[in-house]
C-alpha cells in the first residue's frame, strides 16, 4: 500500500468545521454498475470478474457489481463475484422492493443498495406516486433487507433536488428499520461544492445516518463535490474508475484519492501505484480511451514540453509535479517539440549517449522548432536523431557556423 508524502506545505487552513480527517473514507466503486451505464458500454462477463479482482486487489472497501435483477448473465456473474472470496464488501444495486433484494440476496452479496427517487419531479412524473408512497416504500425495502441480514445502502436519486425537509424524513424513516447509510445522489450534477458542503452538513446533524456521496459530472464538479460532501462529514464516497458513468461521468476514483492524499493531506490506504494498468483495463474494456489529458492517470500529466517547464523539471520534479508520476503507474517525458528549450534537448540526447554541448544544442533547437512547426507536433525520437544527423553533415560541410 502507498502511504501519503506531503507534496508542498498547505497555502491555507482547512475551515473550522471541517470533518476531513475526522473519519475513516471508504471508497464504494460503482464502475461495474454505473461505469457500465455509461451509453454504449457493455463489459464482457470475464472482464467483469477481472475488473472486481483489480478493485479488490488496489483496496477499494466495497464493489457495486451489478443489478441482480436484470437476471440471466448479470445475475450470473454477480454471483460468481460475490463468491470469490475477495476482501471487499460486495453490493447489489436494487429498487425499493422485496423481490429485487431478495435477488440480490439469492446472489450472496453481503450488502445492497436500496434505490429510490426523492425529488419531487422524478416521484410525480417519473414513479407517478406521491411522497408518502416513496416514504411508505423505503420503509418495507430497508425492514426486509435488514431481516436478511445485510448492509444496507439507502439511495436517495435525486438528492440534490429533494426539499431538505422531506429528504431528512425519507433518511429517518429509513434508518428507523436499520439502514446503514444513505447514499446523497447529485443525480445530475447540478451542485456545487457551496451547496453540497451544506446539505451534506444539514443531512448528517438532522440524521445521524452515515452518508455517501455519489457525484455526477454534468458540470465538471464531481470530484469537487464528492470532497466538499466529505468536509462535511460523509464517510463514504461512490466513484468510478476513469470518471466512466452515465452522460459526463462519476466522480473518479483516482481523482479522490489523489487529491485527498496530496491536496488534503489524508493517509489513503490504496495501492495508487496500479492506478493506469486498472484505468487502462477498464477503458479498453469499456470500448474507450484514456484521454492523454486526464488528470491524474493521463499520459500528459508527466510530459513536459514547455522550455521553462522541462528546465524546471529537470532540476526539480517537484516545481512542476505535485507527485512523482510512478505513484499512479506513469512515467515522466521530456517531450521535444516547438516550445523546448536547450536543456530538454542536451537531457533527451543524452538519453541517446549522445553528449552535446550547450552550443551545440542552440543551433540545433531552430532546427528542431522549425521541424516541430511543419509537423504540426512533437517530435519522434527517430525525427531527432535525422535532426542530429542533419545538423552534424551541416556542420562538416561548414554550412552551420560554429
Amino acid at each position: 500500500m502507498t502511504t501519503t508524502t506531503k507534496a508542498f506545505e498547505m497555502p491555507f487552513e482547512m475551515p473550522s468545521g471541517s470533518a476531513l480527517g475526522k473519519n475513516k473514507i471508504k471508497f464504494d466503486d460503482t464502475t461495474l454498475r454505473d461505469g457500465e451505464q455509461t451509453a454504449g458500454v457493455v463489459f464482457a462477463n470475464q472482464e467483469k470478474i477481472r475488473i472486481a479482482k483489480l478493485l479488490d486487489e488496489i483496496g477499494v472497501d466495497q464493489i457495486e457489481a451489478g443489478i441482480p435483477t436484470m437476471g440471466g448473465d448479470e445475475r450470473d456473474t454477480i454471483e460468481k463475484i460475490a463468491h470469490l472470496g475477495l476482501k471487499a464488501s460486495i453490493l447489489g444495486w436494487n429498487r425499493a422492493n422485496t423481490a429485487d433484494i431478495k435477488t440480490s440476496i439469492d446472489c450472496g452479496v453481503d450488502a445492497v443498495a436500496i434505490s429510490l427517487a426523492t425529488s419531487d419531479i422524478h416521484i410525480e412524473t417519473k414513479l407517478m406516486k406521491d411522497r408518502a408512497w416513496v416514504l411508505d416504500s423505503i420503509r418495507k425495502a430497508v425492514a426486509y433487507a435488514k431481516s436478511e441480514g445485510v448492509y444496507v445502502s439507502v439511495n436517495a436519486e435525486d438528492a440534490s433536488r429533494t426539499e431538505m425537509g422531506f429528504l431528512v424524513e425519507y433518511a429517518k424513516a429509513a434508518a428507523q428499520e436499520g439502514a446503514d447509510r444513505i447514499r446523497f445522489c447529485d443525480t445530475i450534477g447540478v451542485m456545487d461544492p457551496f451547496s453540497t458542503y451544506s446539505a451534506i452538513n444539514n443531512l448528517i446533524e438532522h440524521t445521524g445516518l452515515e452518508v455517501e456521496m455519489h457525484t455526477h459530472n454534468d458540470f465538471g464538479m464531481a470530484v469537487s463535490n464528492a470532497l466538499a460532501g466529505i468536509h462535511a462529514g460523509a464517510t463514504w464516497v461512490n466513484v468510478t474508475v476513469a470518471g466512466l458513468g452515465e452522460r459526463a461521468g462519476n466522480a473518479a476514483l483516482e481523482e479522490v484519492v489523489m487529491a485527498l492524499k496530496y491536496v488534503h493531506d489524508q493517509d489513503i490506504e490504496m495501492d495508487t501505484t496500479r492506478f493506469r494498468e486498472i484505468a487502462e483495463y477498464v477503458m479498453k474494456a469499456a470500448g474507450r480511451k484514456i484521454p492523454i489529458w486526464k488528470s491524474v492517470i493521463g499520459s500528459n500529466m508527466f510530459a513536459h514540453e514547455s522550455g521553462i517547464h522541462a528546465d524546471g523539471v529537470i532540476k526539480n520534479p517537484k516545481t512542476y509535479e505535485v507527485f512523482s508520476p510512478d505513484e499512479v503507474g506513469l512515467q515522466r517525458q521530456i517531450v521535444i517539440g516547438k516550445h523546448s528549450g536547450t536543456k530538454a534537448i542536451e537531457l533527451k540526447f543524452h538519453e541517446y549517449g549522445l553528449d552535446l554541448t550547450h552550443e551545440e544544442a542552440m543551433e540545433m533547437l531552430p532546427m528542431v522548432r522549425t521541424m516541430s512547426i511543419e509537423l504540426k507536433r512533437s517530435l519522434f525520437d527517430k525525427e531527432l536523431l535525422y535532426v542530429y544527423n542533419d545538423f552534424k553533415k551541416a556542420k562538416k560541410n561548414k554550412r552551420i557556423a560554429i
